[in-house]
């Protein structure tokens, strides 16, 4: 269960997620990853901070296997 507020998935981020054939891959990560995603690329004060974040979890979510920069 989880102790934080969930985090509303931004609309842009869905599409770019959709598009790209990784809303499986995200749905299938546990909710507090899910949850740790969101707020962490919510939480960036730049657009090129935003971006940078997205294409890390992007990543990850392609990969598989890593979550935040671990294994």
């Amino acid at each position: 269960m989880l102790k934080r507020l969930l985090a509303k998935m931004p609309d842009s981020l869905r599409a770019e997620l959709e598009a790209a054939n990784l809303m499986p891959a995200f749905k299938q990560r546990p909710p507090y990853q899910r949850n740790d995603y969101l707020h962490w690329i919510a939480r960036a004060r730049h657009p090129e901070t935003r971006r940078k974040r997205i294409n890390q979890m992007i990543e990850e979510l392609t990969k598989g296997g890593i979550y935040m920069g671990m294994q």
